[in-house]
């Protein structure tokens, strides 16, 4: 089950782009960063304070991806977030990239909650896995 499924708009700039005007693979990458931190700002959580009160950071364990068609320069993308799993201190996401639709790629992230100074796992903080919990 998906829950907390969240989209953010991305238009494809000249910087994202080779010479030919195709996206870069690992932009692709940066768009589903730019996608969960949103996610994150939506659920209410900023990145910045849950470093400064829950002294917690969020690091990519993992990540499967499949690149299906390419995305061109100007295209309109829609990346999108949805929570598969959630345990003690990690969270398995699933995110697409879409044009007008069309899935471009899909992704499924591994992200861990780590503590700030350790960057050792410690517990996702419960106001935060109490909102993740709740559907959309």
């Amino acid at each position: 089950m998906l829950i907390n499924n969240f989209s953010l708009p991305v238009r494809v700039y000249y910087q994202d782009t080779d010479a030919g005007g195709v996206v870069y693979h690992s932009t692709y990458l940066n768009f589903m960063e730019r996608a969960r931190y949103e996610w994150l700002r939506e659920l209410g959580f900023n990145v910045k304070l849950l470093t400064e009160i829950h002294n917690v950071l969020f690091m990519v364990r993992s990540l499967e991806i499949q690149y299906l068609k390419p995305a061109v320069l100007d295209d309109f993308l829609n990346v999108t977030v949805a929570v598969k799993e959630i345990g003690r201190s990690r969270i398995v996401l699933s995110q697409e990239v879409l044009c007008s639709h069309v899935k471009l790629v899909n992704a499924t992230i591994h992200v861990v909650c780590v503590g700030a100074e350790t960057l050792k796992p410690v517990s996702i903080p419960a106001p935060l896995r109490e909102r993740i919990g709740k559907p959309a």
